[in-house]
Formats: structure tokens, sequence, C-alpha cells
């Protein structure tokens, strides 16, 4: 989200005017051939929030499956697409072949599998060691349908003004800043220390960014327990992470920001504030980097989150039942979830690759970011996930 925001794809991933209806092909008579007897081209929509990062991508398998044509269709922010999806589900018309499900959506879609295909009907078992094995499940019913294949992951690590750091007295050093705010109470603390120097910059853009990290650190269930029964009001991590949050509220150091929103999208630029939890996804070109601008590169920097290690969204690839392109479909799904299709993503979009092999390569494993003062990218992104332990989502 997750940038985080976090981004999804007759490849359909979420969010186009309701109304669309996605792209029924130009295929021939003959739906499920490739091509047809015609030999005309078999259509794809991918629909897509945020950016997936598959311009390049979609070429590529463009290139490598002359009988088909994949494309994308944009539809804004996940706040933008989810309500469209919704109604295309429930309908069984307007989605696009291929749909994106973010992570903090996608139970409700799970919950609806026979809207879905079942991946593992088109041979969905051959990708599983392509994915750690809590991504894998992640992506199935309790009914046992394997629905979604992952995309991105988002590994957390902290983004901070390197310039502003130090202006106030703080070291900029990235070993050394991560030292300092190494907790969550080390860093309310490096808080009012860069606040007290006078800083016109805020710490924080916005208190309830400290939420989602927080509660992905130090619980094994979210809102709902894993039988799906709501504990949002008696949850301790749930209720410490807001307490985190009011604090930093009332001690002045949120900008008080609503992310996702315009005036946020100018904090960025207008220099408003110092640090903000970061997935690998919002640190690359499609949220930080965008929203910030070229003058200020250099002067952003990444360090280890707060509580060292974290996942903050990600998303996966369905198949709505709707689509007239069912076995196209899953070939580009296999394309998009494979080493060369995750590493071309990342490589536009910054998000980093839940396919093993592709966060192994080089590619990714040793990328070291310009835009954020050179920083290993990929060292630090890939080490906030090393322990991980997701939590149901609900």
């Amino acid at each position: 989200m997750s940038v985080r925001t976090r981004r999804l794809r007759c490849v359909a991933a979420v969010a186009l005017a309701a109304g669309l209806a996605l792209g029924s092909a130009a295929c021939s008579k003959s739906d499920d051939k490739d091509g047809g007897s015609s030999g005309e081209k078999v259509k794809l929509t991918v629909d897509t929030f945020g950016n997936f990062g598959y311009t390049q991508a979609l070429k590529d398998f463009n290139a490598s499956h002359p009988n088909i044509e994949a494309v994308e269709r944009k539809n804004g922010e996940l706040k933008d697409f989810e309500p469209k999806l919704t109604q295309w589900i429930a309908t069984g018309a307007g989605a696009g072949d291929v749909v994106g499900l973010e992570e903090g959506t996608l139970l409700k879609y799970l919950q609806q599998a026979d809207k879905f295909v079942n991946l593992l009907d088109l041979g969905g078992a051959e990708l599983e060691s392509r994915f750690p094995a809590w991504k894998w499940e992640r992506g199935k019913a309790k009914s046992g349908e394997l629905i979604g294949i992952g995309t991105d992951v988002g590994g957390l690590a902290l983004c901070y003004r390197k310039d502003l750091v130090e202006a106030a007295g703080l070291p900029g050093d990235r070993e050394a800043f991560g030292e300092l705010v190494s907790t969550w109470e080390k860093y309310i603390e490096a808080g009012k220390k860069f606040k007290a120097s006078g800083a016109k910059a805020a710490w924080i853009d916005s208190g309830s960014s400290v939420v989602q990290p927080f509660v992905m650190q130090n619980a094994e269930t979210w809102f709902f327990s894993n039988d799906d029964k709501f504990i949002g009001d008696t949850n301790p991590a749930v209720k410490q992470a807001f307490d985190v949050a009011m604090q930093m509220n009332e001690l002045g150091l949120s900008a008080k920001l609503v992310r996702w929103t315009p005036d946020w999208d100018a904090g960025f630029k207008n220099s408003a504030f110092a640090t903000v939890p970061c997935a690998s996804w919002y640190a690359g070109p499609g949220v930080l980097q965008q929203r910030a601008g070229a003058e200020l590169s250099g002067k952003w920097d990444l360090t280890t989150i707060p509580g060292k290690y974290g996942n903050w969204g990600g998303s996966y690839l369905a198949i709505p039942k709707q689509s007239k392109h069912q076995k196209e479909a899953y070939e580009l799904i296999k394309f998009l979830s494979s080493k060369e299709g995750q590493l071309a993503s990342f490589q536009e979009a910054g998000g980093m690759p839940s396919n093993l092999e592709a966060a192994a390569d080089p590619a990714f494993s040793g990328k070291v970011d310009a835009y954020l003062n050179n920083a290993p990218f990929g060292k630090i992104f890939s080490e906030s996930v090393k322990d991980l332990k997701p939590i149901y989502l609900g």
C-alpha cells in the first residue's frame, strides 16, 4: 500500500467507470481458442489501480504471444477502483479479464469464490514454488479454490529527509539515524528533538501512518479474528497503535495530513514533513518520487523502519468468471507473476517482487536508488520481510 497505493490489472485490476464493458475482445466466434479460426487476436483487458508498473511487462507479453493483445485499464487509486470492481463482480459484467485485488480488500472476494475462476483448474498449482508460503496461501479461499496469484509485497522502511534531519541536529547517516529511531518509542523521542530544534517541517505526515506498520509488527490479527469475528475494539495491538498515533498528534509531531489527498501530495513537494513510514511500492517512483519531484532527488533517504520489519500492502491478480478468455488470461497472469514480469514491474513502479527468484535477483536485491541518496533499496526492503510473520487481515 501498499502503496501505498497501494497498485491492478482484459487484465482488470480494479477501477474504471462503472458501466464500461471491458474487453469482450475482438476474438473470433470461438472465445477460448487462440485467435480463433479467423486469425484475429484475443484482446485482454487488465484492470489496475495505483501503479502496477505494467507498461513494459505488457509489451513483453504481447511480443511473446502474437495471438493475444493485452492492454491495461488504469482506474486511479484503490479508493476509485474498489467501488467499481465490487459492482462488476456483483452484477457479473464490466470487469476485465484480469483484475487486481488489493491485500486489504482481498478477503471479501475470497468469500465470493464462485465469482472467480479457480486457477487450480487452469494449472495454477505449477506456480506455487514461485512464492513464499504465506503469499501463496493468502490467495486461496477457505474452501480451497485458488483465486489470486501474488504480485508485489510491501516490505517496510522509513523514508526521511536527510537535509531536514541534519539541519535539526540529528544524524543524517542512514545507519546512525536508523539506530536513533529503532523503536517507536525512540522514534517519538527523536521527533521531540526535531520539533525542539525549531524545524518548520513536521516530524511525520500523519499519525495514521504509524497505525498499519505498528499493527503489522505486533499482532497476529487486526480487526477480525481468524474465524472472522470482529475484535477491533478488543485487540490490544490496535489500541496501542492508535495510542501511538494520538500521542504523536498531541505532541505536535504530525502534519495532520490525510493520505492520498491533494494536500498530502503537496506536502511532499513543500517539505511539510521530515519522515514517513514507507513500503517498497511507496518509496519507489509510484508514490514518493512522483509527488516530491526531481528537485528533491538526493534529499530523501531510506533507513530501517522502527521495529525493524513488517509488510504494508501487496496485491493479487485474479480472473473473474465473466471473462470470455480465461485460458489466455491465465497465460497473462503466469507471465506477470514470473521473474521477468515482476522485475519489469519493479523497474517501472518500485513494487517489491513476491516472486522468490525475482526478489533474489541482483536487479532487485542489489538495487541502489539514486533518488533516495543512493540508498541500498533492495537490501533494506528484503531484510524487512525476512522474518515476517504475516497477520490475518480479515
